[in-house]
């Protein structure tokens, strides 16, 4: 394909814009990981990546994507044939379910419609069944990617407690972390997984694994074969963190430089900006749903996520032909349907480094493309954005 003139508009839910002063700073030359002034760089990003994740316990980051953070949970609370249950939300939910089979556990899953998020009533009756603790941890994603719908980690946590249950609650944030509001602690998370290429606004490359000093503890003989991924690989040693290899010296500079952008902006204002653009976004695709238009592919307006929103088509309409028009023709990325939902749904990213003007750009694009492309859909769903935006 030809170049088009411009920037492109990229709103993919993941990997997300890098700002300019982020991509600066991996523009240095390799520094010794074992000098004191990395070591002193790492222990700075260790501690401020403790308050995006709102706790003071243990925080280890390995060499990976968001996959490689759900193994390492897995493999560090889990011996083979251990049962696990993991709700069934979208894609996500169900790749994480495909790896602890993958692994030897044996998974449980809480059925559940995609379109809604977690069953917390059969949540619930599960765990009250389970009277003899044969499950040893519960698998939750907060924010499913692939639909656009949250869930409520408090309530998870709430019918855990209701039960009485001792199962570990894991809680994957990888697109959730940094844009929705997470409190490890308060909620009582024992492992929360997260990513760096979407909220943080980093490159992929890195992925994150918080972990409760309940985790710790429950880790034993017997555990999944591992040793990359081990807890005990990553643990401080004489002041210092440890990687089992070379450390990403640059990524972390990268680091240092997008928490800089995040706490200059302020913590809760980034949340509140994230809901403030999503909810934007969502004035306009209630606008479009008009006259047989697309549709949220998530039902419930308290779960409509704050990073990305899931558009169902109109039927006889393909979602990926749509995508592909608003790429070649606009300059605008946006995700595509994931399992299932392919050809069905795409997907808006309205988190990280993003402003109003950014989303202007992308909407049009959309409306744009759907009067081109003689899709059904209501009149003004950029104009929708433009006046929630001036009015909150």
């Amino acid at each position: 394909m030809s170049r088009l003139p411009g920037r492109n508009f990229f709103f993919q839910p993941g990997p997300t814009n890098i700002p300019d002063s982020v991509l600066a700073a991996m523009h240095r030359p390799s520094v010794d990981f074992n000098s004191p002034g990395f070591r002193t760089l790492q222990g700075n990003c260790h501690d401020r990546l403790k308050d995006i994740f709102r706790t003071r316990q243990h925080l280890v980051v390995h060499i990976a994507n968001g996959h490689g953070a759900w193994e390492s949970a897995m493999a560090n609370t889990c011996a083979p044939g251990d049962h696990v249950l993991v709700p069934e939300t979208g894609f996500f939910s169900t790749y994480w379910a495909k790896l602890c089979t993958a692994i030897g556990l044996d998974v449980e899953t809480v059925p559940g419609d995609w379109q809604d998020g977690i069953d917390l009533e059969r949540l619930a009756e599960t765990l009250r069944q389970d009277q003899d603790g044969r499950l040893k941890a519960v698998c939750v994603v907060q924010n499913e990617t692939s639909t656009g719908v949250t869930n409520d980690i408090a309530a998870v946590r709430a019918a855990l407690d209701a039960a009485g249950h001792k199962a570990l609650l894991l809680v994957d944030t990888i697109s959730s972390l940094g844009s929705i509001d997470f409190r490890m602690d308060d909620w009582g998370v024992d492992v929360a997984v997260g990513g760096s290429q979407k909220g943080l606004m980093l490159p992929v490359g890195l992925s994150f694994t918080c972990v409760s000093e309940r985790a710790m503890k429950s880790r034993r003989n017997g555990l999944i074969p591992h040793h990359y991924w081990s807890w005990e690989e990553y643990a401080p040693q004489q002041n210092r963190f440890i990687f089992p290899g070379t450390a990403p010296t640059q990524i972390f500079e990268a680091m240092a430089a997008a928490l800089d952008i995040i706490e200059a902006e302020g913590f809760d204002n980034v949340l509140a900006r994230h809901h403030r653009l999503a909810s934007a976004t969502r004035a306009a695709v209630t606008a479009w749903s008009a006259n047989g238009g697309p549709q949220f592919f998530a039902r419930r307006q308290d779960h409509r996520s704050n990073s990305v929103t899931a558009i169902q088509m109109p039927a006889g309409h393909d979602a990926e032909a749509f995508r592909n028009a608003c790429a070649n023709e606009g300059n605008l990325s946006l995700g595509g349907g994931l399992g299932p939902l392919n050809g069905k749904v795409f997907r808006i990213g309205h988190l990280g480094d993003l402003n109003e003007a950014m989303l202007f750009g992308a909407l049009g694009v959309i409306e744009m493309q759907l009067r081109r492309q003689n899709i059904p859909h209501g009149p003004g769903g950029l104009q929708a954005a433009v006046e929630f935006l001036t009015h909150s």
